[in-house]
C-alpha cells in the first residue's frame, strides 16, 4: 500500500512539473498579483518593492532573487532586467514575468544551474517601466481583438486615452502620461564623453546637472534613483518593433544633418566585449541569430545602436556612463503587442537567451580593495590597461569588471593611498578574484569614505556567511501585502 502511495504521489509531482503554463497578457493589477503570487511561492528568494510612482501613481515594482533578498552580499553581483518602458511594446513585460515564475519553480525543483544562479547572483526585475503607457496600449489593443472576436465593429473596442496611431505605425501609449519617451528622457551624457575622449577628462561616473531631478519623467528619476542607490554590473532593456541585440552606443558622434538621419558605428572603450554579451543573447534566442527578421538585416542578430540609427538620451548609454553597468537594449518581436496565442512560442524562443545573459555576470575580475589595515574602500577606481573606462568599488569596497579572456595590467587608486598595479590573465571560465591592499600616501591624506566591514577585523567573511545589510540602501517603497 505504501508503494503504491509513493508512486501515486510521484505521478502527482511529475504532473505539476510538466503542467502548461499559463501564457496572458497582464494588465496593471494582474501583474502585481503574478508578482507576489511568485513571492509567496518563494519567499524565502524573493522580495518585491517600488522603486517609485508613474505619473498616474502606479508602483514601480521590482521582484528580486537572492539567497539573501534584501542585501548585498560581498563580491556577489547584482544584475537587472528592465521592460516595458514604451508601453506599446509589451512582449518583454511578459517574458520578465515568465522568468520570475520560472526561477521560482526551477529553484523549487532543485535544478543546479537555477540553484546555483540564485545563489551567486543578486537578480532585479522590473517588468514595467511604463505602466500608464501600457495601460493604454492594452485599452485599445486588447478592446480591438475581443471586438473583432465577437464580430463587433472596431470602433466600438477602439477608446484611445491619448493620440491615436500617427503614421509610422506606433500604437498609443508608447509615451509615458505625460507624453514623454521615455529612452530620450535620461541626461544626455554623451556629449560629454565625446568631449571627454577628444580632450581629456572622466572615463566614466560622468555627473549630473545639477537640476537633472526637474528634467526628467517620474518613471526616468525612479530608474536613475535605483541603478545609483544598487552596484549593478550586467542589465538588459528589453523592447519590441525590431528582432535583434542592440549595444551602445546608441547616440552617434556625427552630427545629425537636417531632413537626415545620419547612421554611423559609434563603439564604446569595451566594444568587443558588449559585441560578446549581444551574441550570447542572439545565439541562445531561437532565430535572433539568424539575421534577417522583420524585414531587416542584422550580422549575427546584433547591432552597434548608433549604426542601425542615432538615439539621445537613452538609458543604455546612461547607465554606462554614469554607473558601473553594461546595458544592452533587446528588440524581440516584430509585433509590438503579440497576441496571446503567440506568447508561448516567444517564451520558449527567448527562455534560454533570458538565463544565459544573466550568467554573463560572472566573468573577467572582481574582488575587494582594503586599506592597510584591512577596511574595505568604497569608490575606489579599478582601471584596465588600454580600455578607456573605468569601474568603482561600491560601498562594501567590493568591485567588478567583466572582461574578455586576455592578459590586462589592472590599477586601483583611491584619494590619499598609492595606486596598486597588478598583471592580471582572465580565463573564458568563472571570474578572478582580484585583491587591492592600498597603502596610504601621506598621513595628512583626507581620508577616503569606509564602507562598512563585513566581518572580523574589516575582512570579508567568508561566501554564504550571512552578510550584514548595506549601509546605504535605496530609499523605496516596500509594500507590506499584496492587493487584493
Amino acid at each position: 500500500m505504501s508503494n503504491l502511495c509513493s508512486v501515486f504521489l510521484h505521478l502527482l509531482l511529475l504532473f505539476k512539473l510538466i503542467a502548461p503554463m499559463t501564457f496572458h497578457h497582464h494588465r496593471y493589477d494582474d501583474l502585481v498579483r503574478m508578482l507576489y503570487k511568485v513571492h509567496n511561492e518563494c519567499r524565502y528568494i524573493t522580495r518585491v518593492y517600488s522603486i517609485g510612482r508613474s505619473v498616474k501613481g502606479r508602483h514601480l515594482y521590482v521582484l528580486e532573487f537572492s539567497d539573501y533578498p534584501g542585501i548585498h552580499e560581498p563580491l556577489e553581483p547584482e544584475v537587472k532586467y528592465v521592460a516595458n518602458m514604451h508601453g506599446d511594446e509589451v512582449l518583454g513585460r511578459e517574458l520578465l514575468l515568465q522568468l520570475s515564475e520560472f526561477l521560482c519553480e526551477e529553484f523549487r525543483n532543485g535544478n543546479q544551474r537555477i540553484v546555483r544562479l540564485v545563489q551567486d547572483t543578486r537578480i532585479h526585475i522590473l517588468p514595467s517601466m511604463n505602466p500608464d503607457g501600457y495601460e493604454v496600449a492594452a485599452a485599445q489593443v486588447l478592446g480591438l481583438r475581443a471586438g473583432l472576436s465577437r464580430g463587433k465593429p472596431s470602433e466600438e473596442y477602439v477608446k484611445p486615452l491619448d493620440k491615436g496611431p500617427d503614421i509610422s505605425g506606433y500604437l498609443v501609449g508608447r509615451n509615458n502620461a505625460n507624453g514623454v519617451d521615455l529612452n530620450r528622457n535620461f541626461p544626455d551624457l554623451n556629449t560629454y564623453i565625446y568631449y571627454n575622449e577628444k580632450y581629456g577628462g572622466p572615463n566614466h561616473h560622468l555627473p549630473l546637472p545639477d537640476n537633472w531631478k526637474s528634467q526628467v519623467e517620474p518613471e526616468t528619476r525612479a530608474v536613475i534613483q535605483w541603478i545609483r542607490s544598487f552596484n549593478f554590473v550586467l542589465s538588459a532593456n528589453l523592447h519590441g518593433g525590431a528582432v535583434v541585440a542592440n549595444y551602445p552606443y546608441d547616440k552617434s558622434l556625427e552630427h545629425r544633418v537636417q531632413g537626415f538621419r545620419r547612421t554611423a558605428n559609434t563603439p564604446t572603450p569595451d566594444d568587443k566585449l558588449f559585441q560578446k554579451l549581444a551574441k550570447v543573447y542572439s545565439y541562445a534566442h531561437g532565430w535572433m541569430y539568424q539575421g534577417w527578421n522583420c524585414g531587416d538585416y542584422f550580422s549575427d542578430g546584433i547591432t552597434n545602436g548608433a549604426s542601425w540609427y542615432s538615439l539621445s538620451k537613452g538609458m543604455q548609454d546612461f547607465n554606462y556612463l554614469h554607473t558601473n553597468c553594461f546595458e544592452i537594449t533587446l528588440e524581440l518581436s516584430c509585433d509590438k503587442f503579440p497576441h496571446q496565442e503567440e506568447l508561448q512560442r516567444e517564451w520558449l524562443g527567448n527562455r534560454e537567451a533570458l538565463i544565459q545573459f544573466l550568467e554573463q555576470v560572472h566573468q573577467g575580475i572582481k574582488g575587494m580593495v582594503l586599506d592597510e589595515n584591512y577596511n574595505n574602500l568604497a569608490d575606489a577606481v579599478i582601471s584596465v590597461g588600454g580600455i578607456n573606462h573605468d569601474v568603482t568599488s561600491g560601498d562594501h569596497g567590493d568591485y567588478f569588471r567583466l572582461l574578455l579572456p586576455g592578459t590586462y595590467m589592472v590599477t586601483a587608486t583611491a584619494p590619499g593611498f598609492d595606486p596598486e598595479t597588478v598583471s592580471v590573465t582572465v580565463g573564458p571560465g568563472e571570474p578572478k578574484q582580484v585583491n587591492f591592499q592600498l597603502k596610504r600616501s601621506t598621513p595628512q591624506a583626507a581620508p577616503v569614505r569606509r564602507a562598512p566591514s563585513s566581518g572580523p577585523g574589516g575582512r570579508v567573511s567568508p561566501k554564504k556567511r550571512r552578510p550584514q545589510t548595506a549601509r546605504k540602501q535605496v530609499e523605496m517603497e516596500q509594500p507590506l501585502r499584496a492587493p487584493a
